[in-house]
């Protein structure tokens, strides 16, 4: 299915932005990653929010990252990706980070100080990188895949602060780019839509997902 086809099935809600989005903004994971390839722009509402919401919004994210929080569709969809990384091996550890590719953690420059070591909860495997006032990025290996997860935290049309998803990519040859194609159309169609939906959600409900005792 072609890109322009799938565009006109997502939901109207989805707000995909154009590529310029990401690269024309000074953020730090360009020179870490200058040889992945840019997947996918993403932004998601955060109403109300101002400049320095940054680590509140990545707070409310932890704490919304259950895999219980997620549409059935989502949670049905990942269950099978991760039978089939067991049954074929994908997601086997010598085929990960510091395995089959060298962390990114090696690039960072001298002021980018990275965070420590410890997997995200949830249905990805990802790795911290960093952490700044307006930018953070994760990133995961397998043997389909190296990829980035990058956040920032830019001022919206409305003048209030929003965040943006940056996905970078680096597949693993042939069949990384075969794996990559045929998962798009569930990434359009069922993972960025539900992922709007609960990231969002987090925004608005982050007074509860922070209070004591959660």
């Amino acid at each position: 299915m072609a890109f322009g086809s799938i565009g006109a099935l997502l939901p109207t809600a989805s707000r995909r932005l154009p590529d310029s989005e990401h690269t024309a903004r000074p953020w730090r994971i360009h020179e870490i990653a200058p040889d992945f390839e840019l997947e996918d722009v993403w932004a998601f509402r955060t109403p109300g929010a101002g400049p320095d919401d940054f680590p509140v919004m990545l707070a409310a994210l932890r704490a919304a990252d259950a895999p219980g929080e997620r549409s059935l569709p989502t949670r049905l969809l990942f269950a099978v990706r991760w039978k089939l990384g067991a049954l074929l091996g994908w997601d086997d550890p010598e085929k990960g980070v510091a395995k089959r590719v060298p962390s990114l953690r090696e690039r960072l420059p001298a002021d980018v100080p990275a965070t420590p070591i410890a997997p995200e909860p949830g249905d990805l495997p990802m790795v911290e990188l960093y952490e700044l006032p307006n930018e953070s990025a994760m990133e995961l290996a397998n043997a389909t895949v190296h990829a980035v997860c990058h956040l920032g935290w830019v001022r919206g049309a409305t003048g209030d602060y929003e965040l943006r998803m940056a996905a970078l990519v680096k597949p693993n040859g042939r069949f990384g780019r075969l794996y990559m194609a045929a998962i798009l159309p569930f990434r359009y169609l069922i993972v960025y839509p539900a992922m709007t939906r609960q990231w969002e959600r987090a925004w608005r409900e982050r007074s509860t997902l922070a209070a004591p005792g959660r």
